[in-house]
């Protein structure tokens, strides 16, 4: 049986190994990706103007009125002091064409006293510009910037299916990693002072085991970002009732009702601070998602700068038919089922921030692990695979020696 494995392993480690390093190395970046973002581009970050901000929707509706050709989709509503607004926007359809606008942007970050852009950049772009950087890295991470086509989208499938594969490699390496019962202590030590060979070999083997239950929780966590609705949510529906997402959520893609217009951003918010209260929501409406195509609203709860999460299972979401103005779902850490639950996890466990900053520094350490087991891992095989080659054609030689005498 234990020859099978070390093939499973072998293989399934050269063909996870480059992906690994690359989301390793990446996911060890973009756990700050915030803070490292503001320290390259403090025009994206810092507002030129120190007074008050004007609300949201007003800077909204600036920019909007400045390029019609953009729809904002994305919008803070509040901003800490000093701070720009970043909103995403997205094209408009051109009536001439029937097509979107052409648009080289999705992201603007605005004065928030006097809503003047002072930056614009294309979220994601394949660049390494400064501006660029940060979000080039972190789409690098769950996509490798590969295209969709079809609408199917090549990278997020692939890094998900290579989840799947670290997964269940994961198991198998526990497994080889402790060949003998007696010989325990020797899957934890690393052979420091022999060096070469027996070092790279210790840092992956006992390196791996040190860490394996994170190991084990990254691959699976990766899955869920990458595969969330194919693969992981109808698994755990399978135990537990899961509640509608977002996008998935049939109340809000509602015909509307005949004769009506759909309903404006201030009535959602309005909706929003009511339902907030009953709900038990005490932070204020932090931020509004808007879908056009459906259309469709979602409000955020939370305090300026805790966009991203400082600890737990995330921010309270609501959500709102774009039509009618009804509540149609809700997102509200620690509630629901414990399907949905534990769904909510998933990024916070990912990511490292559902323990606040010691998680960030721990899944910053993680990814950095992972790169050096993916590139020892691949240095063993290698070692391995001159070996088995010298042995082969020197065998062939005395074969060959044999049959001359």
């Amino acid at each position: 049986m234990r020859p099978i494995l070390v093939r499973v392993h072998r293989w399934l480690g050269v063909a996870t190994a480059l992906f690994l390093f690359v989301s390793g190395l990446t996911g060890a970046i973009i756990a700050w990706d915030h803070e490292i973002d503001g320290m390259l581009n403090p025009v994206f970050f810092e507002a030129k103007t120190a007074a008050p901000a004007l609300p949201s929707l007003e800077l909204a509706r600036r920019v909007e009125a400045a390029d019609p050709r953009v729809e904002v989709t994305y919008l803070p509503l509040s901003v800490e002091p000093g701070h720009t607004l970043q909103m995403m926007v997205m094209p408009r359809t051109n009536p001439a064409t029937k097509a979107p606008f052409d648009v080289d942007y999705n992201q603007i970050a605005v004065d928030s006293a006097t809503g003047d852009v002072q930056a614009r950049r294309m979220w994601g772009a394949v660049s390494l510009a400064r501006l660029d950087l940060m979000p080039f890295l972190y789409k690098l991470h769950y996509t490798l910037h590969l295209p969709i086509v079809g609408g199917f989208d090549i990278g997020t499938w692939l890094i998900g299916i290579v989840g799947i594969l670290w997964f269940f490699d994961s198991g198998v390496a526990l497994i080889l990693s402790f060949p003998s019962v007696k010989a325990w202590r020797k899957s934890f030590a690393f052979r420091v002072k022999r060096g070469g060979y027996a070092l790279t070999f210790d840092l992956h083997r006992s390196g791996g085991v040190w860490i394996w239950g994170l190991l084990l929780m990254m691959a699976f966590t990766s899955i869920s970002m990458n595969l969330s609705d194919p693969v992981v949510k109808p698994i755990v529906s399978a135990f537990s009732k899961l509640s509608p997402g977002f996008l998935g959520n049939p109340a809000l893609v509602s015909a509307a009702p005949a004769g009506s217009l759909d309903i404006t951003k201030e009535q959602v918010l309005a909706n929003a601070a009511r339902d907030a209260k009953r709900e038990g929501i005490d932070t204020p409406a932090g931020a509004l998602y808007f879908v056009p195509q459906m259309p469709a609203y979602g409000v955020g709860f939370f305090k300026p700068g805790n966009e991203h999460v400082d600890v737990g299972l995330g921010n309270p979401w609501l959500y709102y038919n774009g039509h009618t103005g009804a509540l149609a779902g809700s997102s509200i850490p620690g509630r629901g089922t414990a399907g949905d639950i534990f769904m909510q996890a998933q990024f916070p466990l990912h990511s490292g921030r559902i323990i606040g900053l010691p998680g960030r520094i721990l899944i910053s350490a993680v990814g950095v692990a992972v790169a050096v087991l993916s590139i020892t891992g691949l240095m063993i095989w290698l070692k391995k695979r001159s070996a088995r080659r010298r042995s082969s054609e020197a065998a062939v030689t005395r074969g060959g020696r044999a049959g001359a005498q």
